[in-house]
């Protein structure tokens, strides 16, 4: 319910009275539990990070060759941002706020470590059996997928009105899906002098 409150209303204009209405508590539990507002905030921006990192952990990299490993985290990705509109425009929230509670957050190694060493196992892998490329990194990866993964969902409106096609419909979605797995692989395969 707090996620809720904080994707529809942001930092600023959520309200603490309206999350204890939600969760059917109070106030003083809430401040008790997580300080103030900041505090709340801070652990639903760390629970959405966590929830994306757990469900990347299940994709079992070891059981399958670098290029399927790959196409299974981009396809994760991009279904997540779109199972997860929460998450997105929390995220996007906390982007205007400039990351200023995130910031704050002592959990980043534990948000961000999951991602990166997943991505980096398949890179290792693909450049271990000749696969990829060399020059490929897991950071640059990750912003690749889920940039555009993000932006699908988070930019869908203005971009219907611009381009009248709107990225998130269900008729553009196996396209774009494949689309982006597609510009990865062929990124990470591709020789870039040729």
């Amino acid at each position: 319910m707090a996620t809720e409150e904080f994707a529809d209303k942001g930092y600023t204009g959520a309200r603490i009275d309206d999350i204890a209405l939600r969760t059917q508590t109070t106030k003083k539990m809430i401040y008790y539990y997580f300080g103030d507002k900041e505090g709340l905030y801070r652990a639903v921006l760390e629970r959405s990070i966590a929830s994306i990192r757990a469900e990347e952990q299940q994709v079992h990299v070891g059981d399958l060759d670098p290029l399927t490993a790959l196409r299974r985290v981009i396809e994760l990705t991009f279904d997540y941002h779109e199972r997860h509109p929460d998450f997105v425009r929390l995220m996007a929230g906390e982007n205007i706020l400039r990351g200023e509670q995130l910031r704050k957050s002592g959990v980043r190694d534990e948000l961000a470590s999951p991602a990166l060493a997943l991505l980096s196992e398949i890179v290792e892998r693909g450049l271990r059996t000749g696969v990829f490329r060399q020059g490929i990194d897991a950071v640059d990866l990750h912003f690749a997928i889920t940039s555009f993964s993000f932006f699908r969902m988070s930019n869908q409106f203005t971009f219907e009105w611009l381009f009248e096609s709107n990225p998130a419909t269900p008729e553009n979605r196996e396209r774009l899906r494949k689309l982006l797995s597609d510009m990865v692989t062929g990124y990470v395969t591709a020789n870039p002098d040729s």
